[in-house]
């Protein structure tokens, strides 16, 4: 086992509680932004938020830019891959394996990125480069649904009018499942969570 310089703690923990901390950053700088838009955060926002100085922040980014951007990547790339590798979206029927890619989004926005989900609306006063980078994640998660809509249509499972029209309805509806199932807890919130999945699933459903 490697071991830091002062000798009292594993480097392999040492980097955990760095990945840890930084983590924290971003899902918060997500929140912010997601509540209050990217003009109305800063860095002293996340701070206060975190209960940490504004100082301890540059340790990790260079400013708020940076940290936002990281933010992005990293909410966006952990949310596709979780949904590219979820087995019970891989396996079945089209519809099996849409439903679960429906039911795993939405688990995940309610429980873990509520405010932040609203980061992937690309709203027009966002700085170029971040606006850039928001629409290539959306792309790509609108790929692992997309695919297998198509699939399900090419079988005859599915039927709709318009799969550009049916995705846009489907994600538009998932971005709100916090505003609709977030209050709710326990078994209250898994029934409805099964709900909204249930009734999304309407709009794929032949006749």
């Amino acid at each position: 086992m490697t071991w830091t310089d002062a000798g009292t703690e594993p480097v392999g923990r040492v980097q955990r509680k760095r990945d840890k901390r930084i983590r924290q950053i971003l899902t918060t700088a997500a929140e912010l932004v997601g509540e209050r838009g990217y003009e109305a955060v800063s860095l002293e926002d996340v701070a206060e938020r975190l209960d940490v100085t504004k100082g301890s922040l540059y340790y990790y980014f260079p400013g708020k830019d940076e940290l936002i951007t990281a933010a992005i990547e990293t909410l966006g790339d952990d949310w596709s891959s979780r949904l590219e590798r979820l087995p019970a979206g891989q396996e079945g029927t089209p519809g099996q394996r849409l439903r679960a890619l429906v039911r795993e989004h939405v688990a995940i926005a309610v429980r873990e990125y509520p405010a932040a989900l609203r980061l992937f609306l690309v709203p027009s006063t966002w700085p170029d480069a971040q606006r850039t980078r928001i629409k290539e994640l959306r792309r790509r998660h609108d790929r692992v649904f997309r695919a297998v809509l198509e699939e399900g249509l090419a079988a005859g499972d599915f039927a709709v009018l318009s799969a550009d029209a049916t995705l846009q309805c489907m994600h538009a509806s998932m971005s709100q499942a916090p505003e609709w199932c977030g209050a709710l807890r326990g078994r209250a919130r898994e029934r409805a969570l099964d709900e909204l999945t249930d009734t999304l699933m309407k709009l794929v459903a032949p006749g």
